[in-house]
Order: structure tokens, then sequence, then C-alpha cells
């Protein structure tokens, strides 16, 4: 109950004896809805915790996606800031190319681990509607953190790691069709720009949500697609112009 739920609206399920199944005409049970069990729950006397508990998620969410990882260790380590080079990007692509290897792995994973982690406590706090919430502000933070004068990636790596963790099938399937287009044409942004476009549809063919999660997995699919695509039109402009940086292993130097 707690992957769909969450642990807030178990709690409120269990004292309250709110009715989280339904039974088929044959006799079959059947989960019900977040949606539908998350207004039930918001009718009771705690209620209000809910609502807290929905809110906490897209906060902590937010500040912990503003961690960019990308700015923390070009400053740490290399006493400098990586968005005065390359691309001006606080990620993971332009950490590789400036700074080598290492920097660009461990930013990578830095990026993902927070992207995981605000998914799944979000759901382990308010079940799937959680999940949703925490992996979209995580998105927003890593794009526009608050600590670092909203200036930070494009949320590439991020939106993955949600993906990842939201709909495990959807993300395997795009990441066979991200690995093949930078395969062939060696440019990371391609990928990322077509993988983004499709994501909404083939989130939708995989995804098993329902109700009002079912909106909600759509909705932020679609903006997932045009907050990537959008924070892409610089690399867009420079595809068609052929003046894109190919993938490198390496590193231009600061």
């Amino acid at each position: 109950m707690i992957k769909y739920y969450g642990f807030v609206l178990s709690k409120l399920i269990e004292k309250y004896h709110i009715n989280n199944q339904v039974v088929a005409p044959d006799g079959t049970e059947y989960r019900r809805v977040f949606d539908a069990v998350f207004i039930d729950a918001l009718k009771t006397e705690l209620g209000y915790t809910a609502l807290l508990a929905l809110l906490f998620c897209a906060v902590f969410a937010y500040l912990i996606g503003s961690l960019n990882f990308a700015v923390i260790i070009s400053k740490l380590f290399f006493k400098d800031d990586v968005r005065l080079h390359g691309s001006g990007n606080a990620g993971a692509t332009n950490m590789l190319r400036t700074y080598g290897n290492a920097a660009g792995i461990a930013t990578f994973v830095c990026d993902a681990l927070k992207g995981a982690v605000s998914v799944l406590l979000s759901m382990l706090i308010l079940g799937e509607g959680g999940a949703y919430v925490g992996g979209l502000f995580c998105i927003l933070g890593h794009i526009f953190p608050v600590f670092y004068k909203f200036r930070g990636g494009k949320g590439v790596v991020v939106s993955a790691v949600t993906i990842l963790c939201l709909e495990p099938l959807a993300f395997l399937f795009l990441l066979v069709l991200f690995v093949l287009i930078v395969g062939m044409s060696k440019y990371i942004s391609l990928g990322s720009v077509i993988c983004a476009f499709f994501f909404p549809l083939i989130q939708n063919a995989f995804s098993q949500a329902d109700g009002f999660i079912s909106f909600i997995s759509t909705t932020i699919s679609v903006l997932i697609a045009v907050i990537v695509i959008v924070m892409h039109k610089e690399n867009i402009k420079r595809l068609m112009n052929r003046t894109e940086n190919k993938l490198s292993f390496k590193k231009k130097g600061a």
C-alpha cells in the first residue's frame, strides 16, 4: 500500500477506514485510484496532513534539485565555474568537456542520485502522486536552482532518472533510442531532444496508471519534454548550422 498511497495516506486510510479497494461484479478486488483515495482523505479531520505531505514533496524535491553538482564540483575542485566555459551549461556533458572524464562522471552520478532520492522519498511519503510531483520539481530545481541565481543545467540526467523510477519500461525504450542516435551521430544533444520529443508518447504507451495519476503522469511527461527541448534551443540552432560539438572523452580545458 505504501507504493501506491505513501506513508501519510496509508495512515489516514487505516485511521479513518477509508476504502482503498473496488469490487468488480465478478467479485474481483481492484486497488482504488490514488486521486479518489486522496480526496476521501482530505475530507477527514487530519486531511490537511495529506496536503502538507504533497507540499513537502514539491519543496524538498525542488531544493535538492537546486543542488547543482556541476557548479559545486567545478568550484570545489577547480576553483572555477563551469558555466563560464563551453556551452555555459551546468551539466555533466559540459563538465566532461571542460574538466575531463572524472568530473563529468561525478556530476552525472550526483545528479542521478538527487533525482532518485526526490522520486523515491516522495513515493514513500505520498505514493504515486507524490512521486510524480517530486520528480517534476527536482527537474525544475536542477534547471532553475535557487542557490545559483536560477542558472542550472538542462535536466536531461535528472529527467532520465525520474523516468527510470516512475516508468522503467519507457526508460529502457528511450535509453536504447538515445544510445542508437548518439552512437550514429555523436551528438548527445540530438539524442536528448529526440528522446524528449517521443517521451510523452512512449510513456503513455507503457504506463499502467489510471485516474488522476494517469492525467498527472501525462501532464508531467509533456512538461518534461517541453522543458528539455526548450533548454536545448541553442543546441538545436547549432545542430542546424552544423556547429554543434560532437561527443568526445577528451577535455578541452577550462
